[in-house]
């Protein structure tokens, strides 16, 4: 397949990766059946995207991103949930209780791609859109609470472009949860190092040392909970345990903000 799609798109590709190879080592710490399956699609060597740090770190946001939204839905089991940026994530069938509706958004590129793997499901739905502008929003169900999921998509985005995207959420869901994956600003300085990224053109850009930097941007949110990916990662290995020890704010965290 030729694969064409933007310098930040392309870093769907790394979370594929690693999922796919993740999940075909014994005892797999997450389960993605489809991952290996659009790999072979695409035709491209994602090899270069799962070096160890990259795959610690993804395997650790994907159960943290997962437990924390089974405890969202618990609360609001009939929520309207949305991927925004959902690269080829397919986050519906690991949460779904049978009532929520979800919402697969990306930009027209990776959609097209993401098309010829996917179909739209009852209850989970593609849509073409921005996290910038809020055409896409028009026309969806009705729900008393709205969850939003931005997993590696924020990191790349400036400061001004996170204000954007926040002030839009707030102005087209009345009340919402938005998962956000932050970055400490020094990531922001060193795209070239880092372990993954820096086989792609993405490059990271405004970074946080709080996520309470986010509620300067959008005084309507408020901060529920952050949480490093260290939590996760340093049950897994030495290396992890260290890199928590000796950079204990460096690494990736969780945010849930409500508004």
């Amino acid at each position: 397949m030729d694969l064409k799609i933007g310098d930040i798109q392309e870093t769907a590709l790394i979370t594929l990766a690693i999922r796919a190879s993740e999940t075909s080592r014994p005892n797999a710490r997450i389960k993605d059946s489809m991952a290996k399956e659009i790999i072979d699609t695409l035709g491209v060597d994602v090899s270069k995207y799962d070096p160890f740090m990259s795959h610690e770190g993804v395997v650790a946001r994907t159960i943290m991103y997962k437990n924390q939204l089974e405890e969202l839905i618990s609360q609001y089991p009939d929520a309207l949930c949305i991927n925004l940026g959902c690269g080829f994530d397919d986050k519906f069938v690991q949460v779904d209780n049978g009532k929520i509706s979800w919402l697969d958004v990306d930009l027209p590129d990776i959609m097209s791609v993401r098309r010829k793997i996917y179909q739209d499901r009852d209850r989970c739905l593609m849509k073409d859109g921005s996290a910038f502008d809020a055409e896409w929003t028009n026309g969806l169900p009705k729900r008393s609470m709205t969850i939003v999921v931005m997993e590696g998509v924020l990191e790349y985005f400036t400061k001004e472009q996170v204000k954007t995207c926040l002030n839009m959420l707030c102005d087209s869901f009345e009340h919402g949860y938005l998962l956000a994956e932050l970055h400490h600003p020094l990531l922001g300085k060193n795209t070239k190092h880092h372990d993954a990224v820096k086989y792609t053109n993405a490059e990271f850009q405004w970074g946080t040392k709080s996520g309470r930097e986010y509620l300067e941007l959008e005084q309507r949110m408020s901060l529920v909970s952050e949480r490093s990916y260290n939590e996760e990662m340093r049950k897994y290995s030495l290396r992890a345990k260290l890199f928590a020890l000796f950079f204990p704010h460096l690494n990736n965290r969780l945010a849930v903000y409500k508004w």
